[in-house]
């Protein structure tokens, strides 16, 4: 009878313990897929307020930089939320964005004497 007991809480627990990897497998792909939604609702967004050239530009600078440019694109979106954007940033309009958030550099010179 023990054996019998003991059985079958050993198939309850591992009927449980795959309940629950099921579970964070269905999370884990709900996550993925919001992830994917939200990334597409950026992109198209971004499609919006940029030309084709900034875009190419944004792109580029992505592959070295890839934080910097989500902290641009964010501070985009969030322009154009706002309706501070009037059209389309140019790529020349870009650069200037991209010259004002790159953080400064400190110039140092030694001098020998």
């Amino acid at each position: 009878m023990a054996d019998d007991e003991l059985a079958e809480l050993r198939r309850k627990r591992l009927e449980q313990i795959q309940r629950q990897q099921m579970d964070s497998q269905m999370m884990a792909a709900q996550q993925e897929q919001a992830q994917q939604e939200l990334e597409a609702k950026k992109a198209a967004v971004m499609r919006a307020i940029l030309t084709p050239e900034a875009r190419e530009r944004l792109n580029a600078i992505r592959m070295t930089r890839p934080e910097f440019v989500a902290q641009i694109e964010g501070q985009l979106i969030m322009l154009a939320q706002s309706g501070r954007l009037r059209g389309a940033i140019t790529d020349e309009q870009l650069k200037a964005i991209l010259k004002q958030a790159q953080p400064k550099k400190r110039d140092i010179t030694i001098t020998r004497k």
